[in-house]
């Protein structure tokens, strides 16, 4: 992969509140930084992880106050991001997060919810979705759009398919009261911009999942958003939603970036209901394939799922991340007529939206992606050896 440029950052990068994380060879660790000016500025001395940054009173405010040392150009950190253009003796960017719980809302968007459906009736089997596509879409496509998940129409909807014989465990959080909220992967597993993105080796059906990803405090307040890559294993969980975290949790299966964006006078959570996001992805075999993905279109409003996925019955003390779910399933034939589309090693997959940026990535197979070694527990060791454990964040009570 060639090494990134400034494109990758957000249209208006000037006025933005950018924050990243960044690869310090000299400290042997990560520094949280802030955007200023086209320079990256270390402020991990105030803000030794991203969580601690998340939990300040105004995060956006707290990182414009914050101080520190340059620790290079935006486009030169960029650039010697992507593994086969790095110098490692040169920093390098990595995923916007660190001990947030990565967490991932499903079935948002009607177009997804059907593709959901018939992975299940397809039971994984990639050549007989299809037929299945065009028996759903002429049965039910139409008369879902308009619901609101949870309400009386909603359910009314749901006794007329349950009688049809139609009814879907995922048609139940497509529409149902309930939203279906998962855990898309561990605290730092997470991989930034450039970095090799992994699928299965043994999966034959998979896809990228262009997401917005909301970043959330501990008491559930949404603080910035970042653009995501849910990579998920059609075929995995078509064969059993119980599979879900062989489909969705494997090694590099999480992308995340390029930087978090912070909510503030120019950027809010209504900027985020108007996001419009792309998808393309361009194989070695010449193969070319184009998507859109609108939260406009979205079912249920980022809030609420924010609400359903942080409150009483369900806290986190680091806080969260939370990707809001797609309404691109791609079906464009790629290998034959009615075989559909499936990753090759080598896609190169970009994602973006004017004012969250680009997040590049490439796939490998999983076991060939680096392995995930730099835990909780490293982090906690290094941040120590490094004088930072006691600066900044919020303290617990008691």
């Amino acid at each position: 992969m060639p090494g990134l440029s400034p494109a990758a950052l957000p249209e208006d990068a000037a006025s933005a509140t950018l924050a990243g994380r960044v690869w310090l060879p000299a400290a042997g660790g990560p520094a949280v930084v802030a955007l200023r000016g086209g320079t990256l500025i270390d402020v991990s001395a105030a803000f030794p992880t991203m969580r601690d940054l998340c939990e300040a009173p105004d995060p956006a405010a707290a990182l414009r106050r914050a101080e520190g040392p340059a620790v290079g150009t935006a486009g030169a950190v960029l650039a010697n991001t992507p593994p086969d253009a790095r110098d490692p003796a040169l920093p390098w960017l990595l995923a916007p997060v660190d001990l947030q719980a990565i967490k991932a809302a499903g079935v948002t968007f009607v177009a997804s919810m059907l593709e959901r459906v018939i992975e299940e009736r397809a039971k994984g089997a990639l050549e007989a979705a299809l037929a299945i596509r065009g028996q759903i879409a002429e049965a039910i496509g139409g008369s879902l759009r308009a619901l609101r998940p949870g309400s009386p129409e909603a359910a009314r909807v749901k006794e007329l398919l349950v009688a049809q014989g139609l009814w879907s465990q995922y048609l139940e959080v497509g529409i149902g009261p309930d939203a279906e909220i998962f855990t898309k992967a561990q605290p730092m597993a997470a991989v930034g911009t450039g970095a090799d993105i992994g699928v299965r080796p043994d999966s034959g059906w998979n896809n990228p999942e262009p997401e917005v990803v909301l970043a959330l405090s501990a008491a559930g307040r949404a603080v910035g958003a970042m653009l995501g890559n849910d990579v998920n294993l059609r075929d995995f969980e078509g064969r059993s939603a119980l599979l879900l975290s062989k489909a969705k949790d494997n090694n590099a299966s999480c992308a995340l970036g390029p930087f978090l964006r912070l909510f503030d006078a120019e950027f809010g959570m209504d900027d985020v209901r108007r996001a419009e996001v792309t998808l393309r992805v361009e194989g070695e075999d010449g193969f070319v394939l184009d998507g859109h993905s609108s939260l406009a279109e979205i079912s249920r409003d980022p809030a609420d799922l924010v609400a359903q996925a942080v409150n009483p019955h369900h806290q986190y003390p680091d806080g969260a991340v939370l990707f809001l779910g797609t309404m691109f399933a791609p079906t464009q034939d790629r290998y034959g007529p009615g075989q559909g589309f499936t990753h090759a090693v080598g896609d190169l997959v970009t994602i973006a939206s004017p004012r969250l940026g680009r997040l590049v990535n490439r796939v490998r197979h999983t076991q060939d992606c680096p392995p995930w070694v730099h835990g909780t527990g490293w982090l906690m060791r290094n941040l120590a050896a490094r004088g930072l454990l006691g600066a900044g964040g919020p303290r617990p009570p008691g």
